[in-house]
């Protein structure tokens, strides 16, 4: 069972951790530096890709820009977990966002100067990104520690919502806004709307990084100072293995990660297609594809909040198995129904299934997961899930050639289908909890 963080251990006065709670000053701060950070995080992912398309006009650039956008998460997110278990998260977090900042605003700078080359921004993306597998890490450390054992699917729940409002609503339509304004004439857009919002970004990360130091102050529990390897090359390297052998042989852990690879796999494939299915399939404008969106986000904000209220009195098994069958069905309902009005329903009960999801899976990863290999186990999480992404994706294109873009949806709402009635039986059961 995981300690209560609110008992004071004597012995070990630096590992006393806060009072508990997402009441409490600690953790309300550390949901609004999340905040922060994501609107600036939402902000990037609007503006790089399109500054991209239009300062290069090059499909190889554009694409060598996004791969090095998320590249990080398969080669950097491991050690980083691993670095993160020994070091006190506080410090993590602030520096992980003062370097975003400070790239992001010489970023800017460049930009203005007409100097932001393809070359820049790969660059920039990549490091951009190397950053954030460190603050990741850093706040699922300090999330479960502030908010305690008690509290802790109200956590999840709040941060999903910060996410999903930040990273998928208020960045987004502020980028939008601000490159709209240029949108007049390639040279007025390459100046100064993508320099504000690279601007903007920068701040976002700055102000996040300033708040930091107001944070409590939490130990490592990693503890290695009876390890007689002198490389750190070495030490790293067998905290990392460390933390995928207990991650493979956790059956709960193994169970979660099972099934967020499969749903990676599914919701990537539907992704790729999913513009073309609204302009081709449906003939319907453009403009249908954000009103799919935003269902998205309205539905994982409505699951991010009623989730953990239904786990309470059912428990969080039920709920996540029935995530599962909702998104099945979502999926189902836009292959079936050929029209717009599907469309966007079938996406908001997607989105009611990963808000659901996302808030009670985090909160069993966490339970199950030791103090000490947190940042280990969260980043081998997010690995597993990037990985699987691009698989599902390159699956999508030949299925829809071969038969019809409908088809698409209707295999993956069958895979989920399918992955729900085998993980029905491990999910239902209690979790093993560690501390």
């Amino acid at each position: 069972m995981i300690p209560d963080p609110s008992h004071v251990d004597h012995h070990s006065p630096r590992r006393v951790p806060p009072v508990a709670g997402v009441e409490t000053a600690g953790f309300r701060r550390l949901l609004r530096i999340w905040f922060i950070a994501l609107i600036g995080d939402g902000v990037r992912v609007t503006t790089l890709p399109v500054f991209a398309a239009v300062s290069t006009r090059d499909p190889l650039a554009v694409s060598a820009v996004a791969v090095a956008e998320v590249l990080p998460w398969l080669v950097v997110a491991l050690p980083a977990g691993a670095l993160v278990d020994r070091m006190r998260p506080r410090a993590v977090v602030f520096g992980a966002h003062a370097v975003r900042g400070l790239l992001t605003a010489v970023l800017a700078v460049l930009v203005v100067a007409g100097r932001a080359g393809p070359v820049t921004l790969a660059v920039f993306a990549f490091l951009v990104t190397s950053a954030q597998t460190f603050a990741d890490s850093a706040e699922q450390v300090l999330l479960v520690e502030l908010a305690g054992p008690r509290d802790i699917e109200r956590a999840n729940a709040r941060f999903v919502t910060a996410e999903t409002i930040g990273l998928d609503l208020v960045g987004p339509l502020t980028a939008g806004v601000l490159l709209g304004v240029g949108a007049g004439g390639v040279g007025a857009f390459s100046t100064w709307p993508p320099t504000l919002c690279f601007g903007l970004n920068a701040l976002a990360f700055l102000v996040a990084a300033g708040q930091v130091a107001r944070l409590p102050d939490i130990a490592a529990r990693c503890d290695r100072s009876g390890d007689t390897r002198t490389s750190v090359i070495a030490r790293l390297r067998a905290d990392v293995v460390e933390g995928g052998r207990f991650l493979a042989r956790h059956r709960g852990l193994r169970t979660l990660v099972g099934i967020v690879m499969l749903t990676a796999f599914a919701v990537s494939a539907t992704n790729a297609v999913t513009a073309l299915y609204v302009v081709q399939a449906l003939a319907a404008p453009a403009a249908v594809m954000s009103a799919m969106l935003i269902a998205l986000s309205l539905g994982t904000l409505a699951a991010a909040r009623i989730s953990p209220v239904v786990a309470g009195g059912v428990g969080d098994g039920p709920v996540l198995v029935g995530s599962l069958f909702l998104l099945g069905a979502g999926m189902a309902v836009v292959g079936t129904i050929p029209s717009v009005a599907a469309a966007v329903a079938g996406y908001l009960l997607v989105g009611c299934a990963v808000g659901g999801w996302n808030v009670l899976a985090a909160s069993r990863r966490q339970r199950m997961t030791p103090h000490r290999m947190m940042g280990r186990v969260s980043s081998a999480y997010r690995v597993l899930t990037w990985g699987f992404m691009p698989l599902g994706a390159g699956f999508a294109g030949p299925l829809a050639a071969l038969t019809s873009l409908r088809t698409v949806f209707l295999v993956v709402a069958g895979l989920v289908a399918l992955a729900a009635v085998v993980a029905a039986r491990p999910l239902l059961r209690s979790p093993e909890l560690t501390g």
